[in-house]
């Protein structure tokens, strides 16, 4: 996005398309960029915002002399960026070349920052274990080999094992590592932070050719050959639809909705029916309620014989 800003100077009234071409990018995507763009500017705390905007068709930037002037970083501005620079260039698994770029460009803020850097040397950032998740997949990624992986579930409940094939890493609010997992022979999006433990193997990673999914419209996207489930939940329950990718959301006359969904395993929606309890109901496949029903039945089961302990 910043060398989208000088191509931008330099090409007044930029057609959509072209830029798009240029940048190796969607016109979708573009236009989700130049949103962003005029929330930016000359100052952290707001001073003077990119002007530009776009018709569909052209790109205008109606300020570009108002914004031209070097940046000048105020003394906490300086210490934060000086700060988190140190901790980047700290992480494990880090490249190399990219290590020392960005020491060399911590050495340049320093000499412009004069006094205000000493006091950034007495803050220290320190990163989880997910560092060293990242140094490993970076190994697996550079030797070409496949990947033991402990990974938590959240939609199971459980920790599984697996062995897969790196594919790429992408981010999207977390990191991810999209790969060809070799227990459900699919491929597969793992969260860094819930992977408990990895290990690079000896055996060559060895992906089936695949073309990358677009990940503009999201990251858990379903495929349409995945089955499809259809859940009943209440005005309580919306909130379903926020957080789960759906194909529909039909309004119900008390206020609830009509989801209907897709997942490669239908019984992975089985926690989220026994969350919404009275506030949903699965309606489709009859499979997946029945198991639901079952498992719901258990877990009251349990519940009185441990009051029964209790109040015996």
């Amino acid at each position: 996005m910043l060398s989208l800003v000088t191509y931008l100077r330099e090409r007044p009234g930029a057609r959509v398309g072209e830029v798009a071409r240029a940048f190796g990018v969607t016109e979708r995507e573009l236009i989700r960029d130049l949103s962003v763009l005029p929330m930016c500017g000359t100052s952290f705390r707001g001073g003077d915002l990119l002007d530009i905007d776009t018709d569909g068709e052209q790109i205008w930037w109606h300020n570009p002399d108002d914004v031209a002037q070097p940046l000048r970083l105020a003394a906490d501005e300086a210490t934060s960026l000086l700060v988190a620079a140190r901790a980047v260039a700290g992480l494990p698994g880090l490249r190399e070349r990219d290590r020392e770029a960005l020491t060399r460009a911590v050495a340049k803020l320093e000499a412009a920052a004069g006094d205000v850097a000493e006091g950034s040397t007495r803050v220290g950032v320190s990163f989880e274990a997910e560092g060293d998740v990242f140094a490993e997949i970076d190994r697996a990624f550079t030797e070409r080999k496949r990947l033991w992986l402990q990974y938590w579930s959240s939609a199971r409940g459980e920790l599984t094992e697996r062995e897969v094939d790196p594919i790429r890493l992408v981010t999207e609010g977390h990191t991810y590592l999209e790969a060809w997992c070799r227990l459900s022979e699919d491929r597969r999006i793992f969260r860094l932070d819930r992977i408990a433990e990895i290990k690079v193997l000896d055996t060559p990673a060895d992906p089936p050719k695949l073309e990358l999914r677009d990940l503009s419209e999201g990251m858990m996207r379903p495929s349409t050959d995945d089955p499809q489930v259809v859940l009943e939940v209440g005005p309580a329950g919306r909130w379903v639809a926020e957080y789960y990718p759906h194909e529909a959301a039909e309004e119900q006359p008390d206020g609830g909705l009509r989801i209907v969904l897709r997942t490669p395993d239908p019984s992975s929606l089985l926690r989220l029916a026994l969350r919404l309890g009275p506030d949903g109901r699965v309606l489709a496949p009859e499979s997946l309620a029945a198991q639901a029903r079952e498992v719901a039945s258990r877990a009251l089961a349990g519940y009185d014989a441990g009051r029964e302990e209790r109040t015996g």
